[in-house]
């Protein structure tokens, strides 16, 4: 007489689309508690720098980079919002999750293996920065931005630059030893990311040192990809722009990925 004996299920891929589903409907639950306060801090913020600086620099400034100053501000702000939105989560949420409250822990007890859950968590933090990253140019229309097609690109940009710079808060977060670290990060790398992102004004009347610099700024190149869905695009400059993204992108998953299995994995 033969027993037939079943064994505990086995994955047949590195990546398998439940464990993607159960992170995001866990996020979308939490999300639905603090939604109000986390898209406040997410969109005023991004709007107080596009009314200080589009507003009252733009009382003195009338033309920046070809078109007024306030568009230009407003449009250059995207990047900002899209800063603040995943960057910042991805390093805090992370630290909070892995550290102090030791949740996941417990998503890892399911079937979720770490590289899974580094790339839900990435993912859905970069599709709420795909989102709030539209609210600048929203308030810029009423400033007499005028709508134009390419703008419905503006989300996939934001998006993609969210998803670098929430796996490199990730990756952050698995590197630093106290969450007061971050503070160190926060002054010493986005800050002046933020600064030479060509928000605020022209890159090209910086010096030349600054110019190449700002070649390997994210922020930079998303910036050009917004202006230029906003206005006018330039296929071969905005092809480069859109690889240094992708680029980004992926080099943070791959530093998130491998320093967070360091942490998680005993």
């Amino acid at each position: 007489m033969s027993t037939d004996v079943t064994g505990p299920a086995t994955r047949t891929h590195r990546y398998e689309w439940p464990a993607f589903e159960g992170v995001w409907n866990r996020e979308f639950t939490l999300f639905k508690r603090y939604w109000a306060s986390t898209t406040f801090s997410s969109i005023v913020q991004p709007t107080i720098y596009l009314l200080a600086f589009g507003l009252g620099v733009g009382t003195m400034v009338d033309v920046a980079g070809g078109t007024a100053y306030v568009e230009f501000v407003g449009t250059g702000t995207v990047a900002t919002a899209v800063l603040f939105s995943s960057a910042f989560p991805g390093m805090f949420n992370t630290y909070v999750r892995r550290v102090f409250q030791r949740t996941y822990d417990a998503v890892l007890a399911a079937p979720v293996s770490v590289d899974e859950l580094v790339t839900a968590e990435g993912s859905w933090i970069a599709l709420k920065a795909g989102v709030y990253g539209t609210v600048p140019i929203i308030v810029t229309f009423f400033f007499g931005l005028a709508p134009s097609w390419g703008m419905l690109t503006i989300p996939f940009i934001a998006f993609l630059t969210g998803l670098g710079f929430a796996y490199f808060g990730m990756w952050v977060s698995a590197v630093v030893k106290t969450i007061d670290s971050f503070t160190y990060v926060t002054s010493a790398v986005l800050t002046p990311l933020f600064l030479l992102a060509g928000t605020f004004f022209p890159i090209a009347n910086l010096p030349q040192w600054a110019q190449v610099l700002a070649q390997f700024n994210p922020l930079y190149h998303c910036v050009k990809l917004v202006r230029d869905a906003s206005f006018h695009w330039f296929p071969v400059e905005d092809l480069y722009h859109l690889s240094v993204l992708v680029v980004f992108a992926l080099i943070t998953w791959g530093l998130a990925l491998g320093s967070l299995r360091g942490k998680l994995i005993d």
